[in-house]
């Protein structure tokens, strides 16, 4: 799928004015949850005089990726022609992974603060390493790891019933625990299931928050890129389960779709192997992350040795940042001081299409991708805000 040359430019994460950790604060202030902060306005537009909401989450749909996406919804087709609902334009954190954007959007504060800083981190005094999509008992504590109160406690403690529809199999995961606590968990495999459970989930109470989540798109785009006939076949399943919640929707609801990050295509040209540059791994005792965003560990004093290395050897192919310049240029917000060490001592970003594979958390699966994200692109940082209500 080809994209316009100017999304693969570097952008930047919009928190506290148009970010993916801005929806649910705002959300709770239309609900009128007392600590609720809207951001994006929404208590006197999308949402005014709303008392029930849910937020749907579509694994990796960007805002780039929705004019292609039209072609298999005419649900989305609508909102980008502006005919349905009402359409926006947010970013997402950095780094552009699935568990650091959830926890984004179900805490409400960027990544620094709720400590979800990537998709597989060291485990800060150890040499084991956190995948947050498979954080099983042996984990850290979820309530430890992620302190910030997540937005379904603060709703719940305000009197607003809070529903999580989640499919089975992550209903006792640590990530579940760390960032949808509070949320009572309505456990949905199929689009009829999940639909069926958001309804019986928004006629909860006097007023309601829901979440759900459909994870396809995503799929389908790692294994065959965005564009692709099995990344359609993903989309117009999102079109069947707009139809289902929206069939139904009572009359003070209204529905919100956001993303968790975008998607590029990368050739195979573009991909660094870490095998190829053996003297990358000097200094070193761990590379962690994802493809699209390294988390280097090194050993005691070699930071600024292995910093020169990365830079020298792979040039403009990667930004190539010390943690404390890293941290200094807001892409997590604020970072509070216990997840700091969550973050590499020196952080590696691919520049354009380009990925760097052969981390020590990597499955080899990653090596077949089509599809990427995980960096500072716009393409990859755009993400929707589509609200719809009926009329």
């Amino acid at each position: 799928m080809e994209i316009d040359a100017e999304l693969y430019e570097p952008a930047s994460p919009r928190y506290g004015e148009a970010a993916l950790s801005d929806i649910l604060p705002s959300v709770l202030a239309a609900l009128k949850v007392p600590d609720g902060n809207d951001v994006l306005g929404l208590a006197d537009a999308e949402l005014a005089d709303i008392r029930r909401v849910v937020v749907l989450l579509v694994d990796g749909l960007g805002y780039h990726l929705l004019r292609e996406a039209a072609a298999s919804s005419e649900y989305l087709a609508a909102a980008v022609d502006g005919e349905l609902g009402t359409l926006r334009e947010l970013t997402t954190n950095y780094p552009s992974t699935t568990p650091t954007s959830i926890a984004s959007l179900n805490t409400g504060v960027a990544p620094g603060q709720h400590g979800l800083t990537g998709f597989t981190v060291n485990i800060p005094g150890t040499e084991d390493m956190l995948t947050h999509i498979a954080w099983g008992p042996d984990g850290p504590d979820p309530r430890s790891w992620q302190p910030v109160p997540t937005c379904y406690e603060r709703a719940a403690a305000a009197g607003v019933a809070t529903t999580i529809v989640h499919r089975p199999e992550f209903v006792d995961a640590g990530l579940t625990e760390a960032i949808f606590r509070g949320g009572a968990i309505a456990p949905a495999d199929s689009l009829a299931e999940t639909a069926q459970e958001v309804h019986k989930a928004l006629s909860q109470g006097d007023r309601s928050l829901v979440y759900c989540y459909y994870g396809y798109v995503d799929k389908r785009g790692h294994g065959y890129g965005p564009g692709s006939a099995p990344w359609h076949a993903a989309v117009a399943n999102v079109n069947r389960l707009l139809r289902l919640i929206t069939n139904g929707l009572p009359a003070d609801a209204a529905l919100l779709v956001t993303a968790d990050h975008g998607m590029i295509e990368v050739p195979r040209e573009d991909h660094i192997d870490l095998a190829d540059h053996p003297h990358l791994r000097d200094g070193v005792r761990l590379v962690v992350g994802e493809p699209r965003s390294r988390y280097v560990h090194t050993r005691p004093g070699a930071v600024a040795d292995v910093a020169a290395a990365w830079r020298e050897t792979l040039g403009d192919r990667v930004e190539v940042l010390t943690r404390d310049e890293a941290v200094a240029t807001g892409r997590f917000g604020t970072v509070t001081p216990e997840h700091l060490p969550r973050i590499g001592d020196v952080v590696v970003t691919g520049n354009r299409r380009h990925v760097i594979i052969g981390g020590d958390s990597d499955i080899p699966p990653l090596n077949s991708f089509v599809g990427f994200h995980g960096g500072l692109t716009a393409a990859e940082l755009a993400i929707p805000l589509w609200s719809y209500r009926v009329s």
